[in-house]
């Protein structure tokens, strides 16, 4: 499959699998809602979590298809991700809260009262 069906089939996945390495170089798996961003893959999550972390140190990911409690449900291709600016963060936002509809709206509320705007991060994924 070409990597234009590839962006188009994890883009309009409910859920994505990241895959990240840590130090001693063990996989570590995380479920996250995805958006299509042109070219790439996006993600928004907490910026204090294992996987921001994890992405900082070593930016090659694998991410593929999974249900809501991270079971793959297709295979996994290589990417890499990268720590987004506070700019394309904020469009993620836009973009998680259409394709989310009430649900993706209400965590992002949450989030900012909980967190604030800085306790949030975009991740850019590119297929590689």
């Amino acid at each position: 499959m070409d990597d234009d069906g590839v962006l188009d089939r994890l883009g309009s996945g409910k859920y994505l699998l990241i895959t990240s390495y840590k130090k001693d170089g063990s996989q570590a798996a995380t479920p996250v809602w995805v958006v299509r961003d042109g070219e790439t893959l996006g993600v928004w999550t907490p910026a204090d979590s294992w996987k921001v972390k994890r992405i900082r140190r070593r930016a090659d990911v694998l991410v593929g298809p999974c249900d809501v409690r991270g079971n793959p449900t297709g295979e996994q291709v290589p990417a890499t991700a990268e720590i987004c600016d506070p700019a394309t963060t904020d469009r993620y936002r836009g973009l998680v809260a259409r394709k989310y509809g009430v649900s993706g709206r209400a965590v992002l509320l949450g989030s900012r009262l909980r967190r604030g705007r800085a306790g949030t991060v975009g991740i850019r994924v590119t297929l590689a």
